[in-house]
């Protein structure tokens, strides 16, 4: 697993810690927004652009960042 684990972190330009603090957020604001989606499942009124507006800004934090901005031809 090792050798995978480098790989990744050098395509992603980031070191072990960085990498935990990027991801480990990113899987907190996502858990956050889908329990807002099942609140919203249940009482339609609330949270109503909340899951959708995390995607948003989660996507346009990651397209700016190490290989999804390499790959994508519009920033290239």
């Amino acid at each position: 697993m090792a050798p995978q684990l480098g790989k990744h972190l050098q395509e992603v330009g980031e070191s072990y810690d960085e990498h935990f603090a990027h991801a480990g957020r990113y899987g907190l604001v996502l858990i956050g927004a889908g329990l807002a989606c099942l609140v919203h499942a249940v009482l339609p009124f609330l949270f109503e652009q909340t899951g959708s507006r995390c995607v948003s800004r989660l996507y346009a934090h990651m397209a700016g960042r190490g290989r999804m901005a390499q790959n994508d031809p519009v920033r290239a």
